[in-house]
């Protein structure tokens, strides 16, 4: 929300937001994991981990993992979808610069490479899938104690939650410790705690409600009220920023509109960018973006999915 309402001051949100959600993530899932020896969707069902081969009496929920199974199972959670999405954003940016030979590599041999990577990522990618899948099916054919590899990997497996883990956490919530031995220090950090942990617990009951109301808006712009869309998109376009950056380096606006302001030739493949609306040929936005990461004209922060493509030829 900042970054959109005022990229020029927090567009650098953009360009980390990958590194500040997996911080975040990683705060998020170390909690619950030390808390409630679950992730927060596990959680959330009403599940918990325990190691695998544990098959005696099963250790609270409020207990935790071994710390083996919990620094693997907080790795895999956070860190296996942050590489996986990098990747795939690497994998886009690659198919990108091979189709419009923007900064092609500079000798033959890391071509090829290139060349190589983008055609076995499909297969690589296939068997990743394909692996998550069977796992799944086995599971479900009762051939296997995981519906997930990573939980092999982890050491864990998944288990309901019982009335004494229940019980325990609703403890571990409250406080046990009674309030007549406690100083002021302690019933101020009780106090806090109770305070955060009620916070918590209203965040993890509004998750249904966060659901719906996300099902709602995906109704709200779907195909059933294209009218009230067409109604709103047929307002007329805003102007574009007047503050426009001059300074060294900067491009300037040519005479004609079909001339792109950085080539200075009639535009190939027109791109807009959706942080100013100033038109530009796809191969000169690209690299000026991925380069500089603002907008030639306005000087805007601008990362590289806010180039939009034009395929409607224009008045």
């Amino acid at each position: 929300v900042l970054a959109e309402s005022n990229p020029g001051r927090y567009g650098f949100l953009w360009h980390w937001f990958d590194e500040i959600y997996v911080l975040l993530d990683l705060l998020l899932q170390q909690h619950y994991l030390a808390r409630c020896s679950a992730s927060f969707s596990e959680n959330f069902y009403s599940l918990k981990r325990i190691p695998m081969g544990d098959h005696g009496q099963q250790p609270l929920a409020t207990a935790g993992l071994p710390k083996r199974q919990h620094w693997k199972s907080l790795l895999l959670l956070v860190l296996v979808p942050y590489l996986k999405g990098k990747l795939e954003k690497l994998v886009s940016s690659l198919r990108e610069e091979d189709e419009y030979s923007i900064h092609p590599p500079s000798s033959s041999w890391k071509k090829r490479f290139y060349r190589a990577f983008l055609a076995a990522y499909p297969f690589v990618n296939m068997t990743w899938e394909g692996w998550f899948l069977i796992q799944q099916l086995c599971y479900i054919l009762g051939k296997a104690q995981h519906h997930s590899p990573m939980l092999r990997l982890a050491g864990v497996r998944l288990v309901r939650l019982t009335a004494e883990d229940i019980q325990a956490l609703e403890e571990k919530l409250a406080g046990a410790t009674s309030s007549r031995t406690q100083s002021i220090k302690a019933q101020v950090q009780s106090t806090v705690r109770k305070a955060l942990g009620g916070i918590a617990f209203s965040l993890s009951t509004g998750l249904s409600v966060s659901v719906f109301f996300l099902q709602f808006l995906d109704w709200w712009y779907s195909s059933e009220n294209q009218e009230t869309i067409k109604s709103l998109t047929a307002l007329p376009t805003p102007p574009p920023p007047v503050h426009l950056d001059h300074g060294a380096g900067s491009a300037l606006l040519p005479k004609l509109k079909t001339v792109c302001p950085l080539c200075r030739k009639i535009r190939v493949n027109a791109t807009a960018l959706s942080t100013s609306g100033f038109v530009f040929c796809y191969r000169c936005a690209y690299g000026y973006v991925k380069t500089h990461q603002r907008c030639p004209i306005t000087g805007y922060a601008t990362e590289l999915q806010h180039l939009v493509k034009l395929y409607s030829p224009e008045s």
